[in-house]
């Protein structure tokens, strides 16, 4: 299969999320060695999860598919370019290249008329801008404390054996 197969499944999978109660038009799978070992698609309503966005619902899936939390080597596949959750999420699980349909800024055109109690959108332009300052200095007031507690705890886990 050829990168605009497993887009073409993306998109497939986006449709199918358009379909589902609950659901947004998004989805995502993962290829590994040419062989998808994950697919999602956005499913926040229905499950009240604010991260169920395409990309991380196909991490998860990959993850639980192939028994790791590492996927270096694999190919990320999305109806829509990724948000900057969704490409946290990426760095993370160590995928290596990323293939998107529609842009963000098509996205935003194409559902700029969608009320808000049908999709909870934002501002992606400021969510890229903030995801990468640390704590505090975006939209969210943030305070430090109990520091030594926490780091204890960090210590004993990291001195455990196994």
């Amino acid at each position: 299969m050829t990168d605009d197969d497993f887009l073409r499944r993306a998109i497939a999978l986006s449709a199918q999320a358009a379909a589902t109660p609950g659901s947004e038009p998004f989805g995502a799978l993962v290829v590994k060695d040419g062989q998808v070992v994950g697919e999602g698609f956005n499913r926040s309503r229905a499950r009240l999860d604010p991260t169920s966005h395409g990309e991380t619902e196909a991490i998860r899936d990959a993850c639980a598919n192939l028994g790791t939390l590492d996927l270096g080597g694999c190919a990320l596949f999305s109806s829509c370019e990724p948000c900057a959750l969704c490409v946290a999420a990426m760095e993370i699980a160590g995928i290596a290249r990323v293939v998107y349909a529609a842009s963000l800024a098509d996205s935003a055109v194409a559902l700029a008329a969608v009320p808000r109690e049908k999709r909870r959108g934002g501002d992606v332009a400021a969510l890229r801008r903030e995801a990468g300052a640390p704590i505090g200095q975006g939209r969210i007031p943030a305070r430090q404390a109990l520091v030594a507690e926490a780091v204890t705890v960090l210590e004993a886990w990291a001195k455990a054996p196994g």
